[in-house]
């Protein structure tokens, strides 16, 4: 069992940045993927951005350029850098872990990122 715990999540303005970390209670480097999905208002969880215990990078198109994923094996964590956000970004972010982006083991609680314009 591995438990993830994201923190970073705030209120931020338009242009401005943030920094997610999820924690895990455990190694992470035998689990394949890890990474980060949101979810907005009355809309359906949609993957942002995963990565692999080598360091491999995997972002949704529209996230490219702004945002960067990172892992910390010997901490056990995640992190992803969030720059250049828009209001559309608002979601709470849900840190996963599990053998692939869609095979997933392990959710975090997630975490409040709003955007003001």
């Amino acid at each position: 069992q591995v438990q993830l715990v994201e923190s970073g999540g705030g209120l931020v303005q338009a242009g401005g940045s943030l920094r997610l970390s999820c924690a895990a209670s455990r190694s992470i480097f035998s689990l394949n993927a890890m990474g980060w999905y949101r979810q907005a208002p009355g809309k359906q969880r949609e993957l942002v951005a995963h990565i692999t215990p080598g360091g491999t990078t995997n972002y949704v198109d529209s996230m490219k350029g702004r945002f960067t994923i990172s892992r910390d094996n010997a901490k056990n964590t995640v992190y992803l850098q969030m720059n250049s956000l828009k209001p559309e970004d608002t979601a709470v972010y849900y840190c996963f872990a599990g053998a692939a982006p869609d095979v997933i083991l392990y959710w975090g609680q997630g975490t409040q990122v709003t955007v003001s314009s």
